[in-house]
């Protein structure tokens, strides 16, 4: 057994193994340290990926644990979620945008009849900080009516 042998097999350990030592890195290693970094920017824009990112990452780990004993059948299941996660994180494909935008936001946003939870606006960043929970209730009547500020009590 020469040295050429053992490389070849621990490349095959290692290969065989990607999604286990890969998907750590990919799916929170380098998102934490870019979201500190978007953090300490700037830019809006960045923020909004990696919260995006945060959003999604969410869903996914609740999806795995509702349907753990479904995924362990699935023998593909860590190389397409570590492939999903590359597609969610690099900021070359936008992924994480492109899933929010056509899938999560009108999920929660499209519908008033789905729509249980109010956020407020923001129109201007100076302007003092709406986050009273009486104004917010007071909004939402004015702009849905009283009986769906009811329904949405009740």
């Amino acid at each position: 057994m020469g040295s050429g042998s053992g490389a070849g097999d621990f490349l095959k350990v290692l290969l065989r193994n990607l999604d286990v030592i890969a998907g750590p890195v990919v799916s929170l290693a380098y998102p934490l340290y870019a979201s500190i970094m978007a953090i300490e920017s700037k830019s809006p824009v960045d923020d909004q990926q990696w919260l995006t990112y945060w959003v999604l990452y969410s869903m996914i780990t609740l999806f795995e644990i509702t349907f753990a004993t479904l995924i362990e059948w699935i023998p593909i299941w860590s190389f397409a979620k570590l492939a999903g996660t590359c597609w969610l994180v690099f900021p070359y494909f936008s992924g994480a945008a492109y899933v929010y935008q056509h899938f999560v936001r009108p999920l929660f946003f499209n519908s008033q009849r789905y729509n249980i939870w109010y956020v407020p606006s923001k129109k201007d960043v100076f302007s003092k900080k709406d986050d009273d929970a009486m104004t917010s209730a007071e909004k939402y009547i004015k702009k849905n009516g009283s009986e769906a500020f009811e329904k949405l009590i009740h």
